[in-house]
């Protein structure tokens, strides 16, 4: 298998040019909301923009895969792991700026942060964004929402570094293609900062609507090991209600069932395996084909296998 010899040479010669940036076999799954799966053959965080030129012309002669990393909150590594450099921004890439009603934030920012600091400036907007448990990376990637809000709808443009080729430019929401869980960032491309406009608003009054979201969540979602919704809501309907109707609440495979609490999130047990989450996916998408006709999309993003 001349390939996976090839991969390993690139693999040596990315550890060899990154030195101390670069860490070997790390266990990349529990860095996830799932806390379940296998490890990276190289991972690497970055803590400066030096550390980014440093990966780019490490990486760029090489034909390593690539798998950028935020909060996991929509990621599933299988137990077999990810065969390429996984790569974090660190804390350097966590600030939120304020200037105006425009609000800029690094890509490792939460976006649960990110809506408590534009609420406290007495900005509106991005409220909502205290329910969505992922970064303003992984935000901007999946275009996410709730509370019937997106990014999309305040996103003035994001920087996105081509982890392949380097290019890096600030892009608008039209080149992003961003639409219902969807954009053309792609698994290679970094999402260093992006830029929101806002709106002045009340600060006591944004505050009551986080705390009332906080509140709808955990009366309405579960806790523990899960990655949120797994599959995308088919148009007009609900995701939920839909693997509900089956009688598919509770279902289990091994490590991992359905949510008996809300029908689209699937729990991992602790200590669990996500090829079991794999395969409880599968199932649920079977049986909602077979049984009603619908062909259910996961909005996970699934690492690992082939």
């Amino acid at each position: 298998m001349a390939g996976l010899a090839d991969l390993r040479d690139d693999l040596r010669s990315l550890v060899h040019g990154l030195g101390h940036l670069a860490r070997e076999r790390v266990p990349v799954g529990p860095l996830t909301t799932y806390r379940v799966g296998g490890e990276a053959a190289v991972f690497v965080e970055l803590s400066s923009d030096e550390d980014l030129d440093r990966l780019l012309r490490v990486l760029s002669p090489l034909s390593v895969p690539v798998l950028v990393l935020g909060k996991g909150s929509n990621l599933l590594v299988s137990d077999a792991g990810f065969a390429g450099v996984c790569v974090r921004l660190g804390e350097a890439y966590s600030h939120v700026e304020i200037d105006g009603s425009d609000l800029t934030a690094g890509g490792a920012c939460a976006y649960p942060v990110v809506a408590r600091r534009s609420a406290a400036s007495g900005l509106t907007g991005l409220e909502w964004a205290v329910g969505v448990p992922g970064s303003v990376g992984g935000g901007v990637r999946m275009n996410a929402g709730g509370h019937g809000a997106e990014t999309s709808e305040l996103l003035l443009a994001a920087r996105v570094v081509d982890l392949g080729t380097g290019e890096d430019r600030w892009r608008p929401p039209a080149e992003l293609e961003l639409s219902y869980r969807h954009s053309a960032v792609r698994p290679s491309d970094l999402v260093l900062h992006a830029r929101y406009a806002l709106e002045a608003g009340d600060a006591e009054e944004s505050s009551r609507q986080i705390a009332d979201i906080v509140r709808w969540r955990r009366q309405n979602q579960p806790g523990g090991q899960n990655a949120g919704s797994v599959f995308t809501n088919p148009p007009g309907d609900s995701a939920g209600r839909i693997i509900e109707q089956v009688g598919l609440k509770g279902y289990r495979i091994g490590t991992a069932m359905v949510s008996d609490k809300h029908a689209n999130f699937i729990q991992a047990d602790a200590g669990g395996s996500a090829d079991d989450v794999r395969r409880v996916i599968e199932a649920v998408k079977g049986q909602v084909s077979d049984r009603l006709g619908i062909e259910l999309a996961v909005e996970l993003r699934l690492v690992g296998w082939a």
